[in-house]
């Protein structure tokens, strides 16, 4: 397409009205990109050709304000759809090349050729707004991918903690996997909070599905039942294992003073059904 030049027009005006050479230039600049607009477009809506117009445009005209709010959206959106980081970076840089093409050609058809000392300032003007949105980007995306991560977590953690009530004053915490020192430590938080805002007068604490623990994990497993009993509470322990026993035993560890001990979960829950019939 042949290139649109009207006299005395601005830069920006120049861009906007060889708006499909633009494109082309760009497309022509991220190949591995360029086949990948429409699925973008479909993923996210996110319009890259629309977006590299409207970048270009706040980089020439020197709009920080909007050139920053732009990024973070855009940081935001792709972070949000898992779109890949990789063609963002070379989308960016294709846009750096397709603009310094345009600034040429604007020069060149205009017949304004700048001194040394004129280039070297405009190419840190643009280049810093672009590296300035760049930047943006990727700290608007970590920090969104943080949080998203952050919410999981939380998530997880209590999920991994299911405090079940059974009544006002009795809960049971079924423990499940293998229990680390990160775990442990949310069971601690999860256990006490969970007295303090249910109530709990019981709570059954059933071992049966867990994996093997290590004894720096029984101690603080220990230092939790302690915690339970300050709170004024009782903690019962099922489903103890015998390979459990066997390390608490050679290691000289004992729940006895802090947690009375039973059979199964479900004898255990049979007990307290047949006693609140009575």
């Amino acid at each position: 397409m042949e290139t649109i030049y009207n006299q005395r027009e601005k830069m920006t005006d120049f861009i906007s009205d060889n708006k499909q050479n633009f494109q082309d230039k760009l497309l022509s600049e991220a190949v591995n990109v360029a086949s990948k607009i429409n699925d973008i477009l479909e993923t996210g809506n996110i319009d890259l050709l629309k977006n590299a117009q409207k970048l270009s445009l706040y980089v020439v005209e020197q709009k920080e304000e909007q050139l920053v709010a732009f990024a973070q959206q855009e940081g935001v959106a792709w972070a949000e759809h898992a779109l890949t980081l990789a063609f963002k970076l070379e989308w960016v840089q294709a846009i750096r090349r397709t603009l310094w093409h345009f600034l040429y050609q604007y020069d060149r058809i205009n017949k304004q050729f700048n001194s040394r000392e004129e280039f070297y300032a405009l190419e840190k003007r643009i280049n810093d707004r672009i590296d300035q949105f760049l930047n943006t980007f990727l700290i608007s995306y970590s920090k969104y991918k943080d949080e998203l991560i952050a919410s999981q977590r939380d998530l997880v953690e209590n999920l991994s903690v299911p405090i079940i009530p059974l009544s006002q004053s009795v809960a049971v915490l079924p423990l499940i996997g293998m229990i680390d020192l990160n775990r442990i430590q949310t069971i601690e938080e999860k256990v006490l909070m969970g007295i303090s805002d249910l109530k709990i007068q019981t709570l059954i604490i059933d071992l049966s599905g867990i994996a093997n623990m290590e004894m720096h994990v029984i101690d603080h497993f220990q230092k939790i039942l302690t915690g339970i009993s300050m709170m004024g509470s009782q903690a019962i322990l099922t489903g103890l294992r015998a390979d459990l026993v066997r390390t608490m035993i050679h290691s000289g560890i004992s729940f006895e003073d802090k947690a009375e001990a039973k059979g199964t979960l479900q004898q255990t829950l049979k007990e307290y059904l047949e006693q609140n019939r009575l």
